[in-house]
């Protein structure tokens, strides 16, 4: 027994499952997008992170990992169970032809499975669709869930593309987005511990005590990693 699985979001760093072999390559046609909600791992569902998900593009690249599992119906069947667990936000599997940089016009690979989500906001819950970059940068900056936070994801994901020398532009966009994003919001850290510790004075001209009250705190939801 034997199959095939590409991966292009957190697959590509961490498989999480035993495999036989991987091979970085591409797959045809399909591009990475952040529109899928993540409402489990890295984010919460009143708080959801995004993660990536797969766009049908004519003409596009998309650059990742191909993983093979090859042995007995139970190791298949183990590592396949997990990945259903792990990709739960996925409501598809599509079989796509993986190639090798070496020679595009015939794949390395055929029926390889891929992970793909509906892009579909009525039958696909965990849909969320396109946003402008500052929004997305935004709600990845700030979301977090049990499995870590929305940041560490797509910084991973761009050093990941980094070491196999595939990047992608757009992720390398909208992560240096979340970098501004961080900025924003530490600078607004800081200049609220400044106020909260600077001594506060009563006007010259109150006569009464004066009663003071404390500034109150910013509150931004910063994350504390699928």
């Amino acid at each position: 027994m034997v199959f095939w699985i590409f991966g292009y979001g957190s697959l590509v760093w961490n498989p999480g499952f035993e495999y036989d072999e991987k091979v970085i390559g591409y797959i045809k046609d399909y591009k990475r997008v952040f529109d899928l909600a993540c409402i489990d791992h890295r984010g919460t569902p009143e708080h959801p992170a995004r993660t990536c998900t797969l766009e049908e593009s004519e003409g596009a690249i998309c650059w990742g990992a191909a993983y093979c599992v090859r042995g007995s119906p139970e190791k298949e069947k183990k590592a396949m169970e997990y990945l259903e667990r792990r990709e739960c936000e996925y409501d598809s599997k599509t079989l796509v032809d993986f190639f090798k940089e070496e020679d595009s016009d015939h794949p390395l690979l055929t029926g390889v499975i891929v992970f793909t989500s509906t892009p579909d906001k009525v039958n696909n819950k965990y849909y969320l669709g396109p946003a402008p970059l500052e929004e997305m940068a935004w709600q990845i900056a700030t979301a977090h869930g049990p499995c870590g936070n929305n940041r560490e994801y797509i910084f991973k994901m761009e050093k990941a593309l980094y070491d196999i020398g595939h990047e992608d532009d757009y992720i390398i966009e909208l992560a240096n987005e979340v970098r501004k994003v961080l900025d924003i919001v530490s600078s607004g850290i800081q200049k609220e511990n400044k106020l909260a510790g600077s001594p506060r004075l009563p006007l010259k001209t109150q006569t009464s005590p004066v009663k003071i009250f404390s500034m109150p705190e910013a509150v931004v939801a910063v994350a504390a990693d699928s």
